[in-house]
């Protein structure tokens, strides 16, 4: 149904895409892999007509086609699912779904009701119920990527692209996209997915084209490869851990912030944590469950009815996170393009901008060598990739905009240190990274809070997990009962019945 050959794109003298080829045939599910900065995104955008390609050739049911602009590819039957939001949020999701596709009444007007029923059997196809009416913005992180998700099955498309549709999604709620896919394949629509899961690679895909520095590597089934064998087709190399090991906690070590008492809302439940100097603390939970809500909160981004809290043993009272940032708290939050980055900006700003007091020389003017050395050395920590620290944000792949978020904080000395979703979009060999740097971190006395919907990641790296149901901490579980069936079944239930 669809091929791809020779692709080849360049962004003035640097060329991203070195010739890249793949077929998709109907019905089937094909998976296209790479680190960030792969070239994957940007072979799917050359693909809709949002980017020109320097050279190949697009063929859709054996037929040459060149798109101008993406109206022309959804005409020929082909949807995408950004990696990053492309919604209005000041539109509501039936508005979102039908812009500049409106249904309309024979008379011409807007024909609002049929929109709303409309974007409600999608909606219903996808198992979910969320206000059809009300601007997007006020809408959660995974209600926004339903709405995504939902936008691009009003198409109807033929060839449809998924571009990280899960990295929001509970494991309930990727169960029931799945169950659309799979539908969508007995009717032999084409389907590009793109993810950093492996484990829904093997679960839903039939063969998989990997892509590495923008360079064609290989296509082969699911059926023929393992773990292992993607990872070092992706990364070059073996990964032989995913996880860093633990270290043995200190029992003795100081609280860093103890959190007495923190409600929401009035009538709701009152939570309270500590978190101890070096270690990381994981908040899991379903999404709606209160976990980013408790540490918004925390600093003051957030209201609640009571927040009673300590930083090394001294009473402390956020009004917003600049508060928290002056005491040595810092937030690295769940959407970082909205609310992480100023993507207009070159890299260097983004990591120096919450500490230009750093730089300081004779207590007026930036020392803009310094700045760029710690840019640098930031950068080359994380691994960002890019060509310089004056490229603009909005030029680097999804994953390595959270990069640049990560470099920001390992510029700073922080005593605490939030993480909300910090590998959303981010690729296993980055991964594995990011989870080193964060015990490096902890190693340097800092403590953190990991808010994760990824349960093998709450697992893997947290050292004590608090669970949370209703909008509350329900449980505390460390030690041997740190698995995943008690966490599940205290996010689920808030309680521990027929666990073992």
């Amino acid at each position: 149904m669809l091929e791809l050959n020779g692709i080849r794109k360049s962004f003035g003298k640097v060329e991203v895409l070195h010739g890249v080829n793949l077929d998709v045939r109907a019905g089937e599910v094909h998976a296209l892999l790479g680190e960030n900065g792969a070239g994957k995104s940007t072979l799917m955008k050359v693909l809709c007509g949002i980017i020109k390609a320097s050279d190949g050739t697009i063929r859709i049911h054996g037929e040459d086609r060149r798109f101008a602009n993406y109206d022309e590819a959804i005409a020929a039957g082909i949807g995408i699912v950004f990696q990053e939001f492309s919604l209005i949020p000041y539109l509501s999701a039936v508005e979102n779904m039908f812009l500049a596709r409106e249904i309309r009444t024979r008379l011409g007007f807007l024909d609002r009701k049929a929109m709303r029923r409309r974007a409600r059997d999608i909606l219903h196809r996808l198992g979910v119920d969320l206000p059809l009416t009300v601007p997007v913005a006020s809408l959660s992180v995974a209600e926004q990527q339903f709405v995504e998700i939902a936008k691009a099955l009003s198409l109807d498309a033929r060839i449809l692209i998924l571009d990280e549709p899960t990295a929001t999604l509970t494991p309930t709620e990727v169960e029931r996209l799945f169950k659309v896919i799979r539908e969508l394949r007995r009717n032999d629509v084409a389907i590009v997915f793109i993810s950093h899961h492996l484990e829904e690679i093997f679960q839903i895909c039939d063969r998989i084209t990997v892509l590495r520095d923008g360079e064609y590597i290989g296509t082969c089934d699911v059926a023929d490869v393992d773990n292992d064998r993607l990872v070092e087709m992706m990364v070059g190399r073996r990964i032989e851990q995913n996880f860093p090991p633990k270290p043995v906690l200190d029992p003795t070590a100081p609280p860093v912030l103890d959190v007495a008492e923190i409600q929401l809302k009035r009538g709701g439940p009152v939570s309270s944590f500590t978190l101890r100097k070096g270690e990381i603390l994981g908040f899991a939970g379903l999404v709606g469950s209160g976990r980013t809500e408790t540490v918004l909160a925390l600093l003051g981004a957030h209201p609640a009815a009571r927040c009673r809290m300590t930083l090394e043993g001294k009473a402390v009272r956020f009004s917003e996170p600049a508060d928290g940032l002056a005491h040595g708290v810092g937030l690295l939050p769940e959407n970082r393009k909205e609310k992480g980055l100023i993507t207009s900006f070159a890299i260097l700003p983004n990591i120096s901008i919450n500490n230009y007091g750093k730089y300081r020389k004779n207590q007026i003017f930036i020392d803009l060598r310094k700045e760029l050395a710690c840019t640098r050395d930031a950068m080359t920590q994380v691994r960002v990739k890019a060509n310089s620290p004056r490229d603009r944000m909005d030029t680097l792949s999804g994953g390595n905009q959270q990069k640049v978020v990560l470099a920001r904080w390992l510029n700073h000395d922080m005593k605490v240190l939030i993480f909300d979703e910090p590998t959303r979009g981010i690729d296993v060999g980055a991964k594995a990274e990011i989870y080193q740097l964060m015990r490096d971190l902890t190693a340097r006395g800092c403590a953190i809070i990991m808010v994760s919907s990824e349960l093998p990641e709450v697992l893997g790296v947290s050292d004590r997990v608090c669970v949370f149901r209703g909008g509350g901490i329900v449980a505390t579980v460390d030690g041997d009962d740190l698995t995943s069936e008690k966490i599940m079944t205290y996010a689920t239930t808030g309680k521990l019945e027929n666990v073992a």
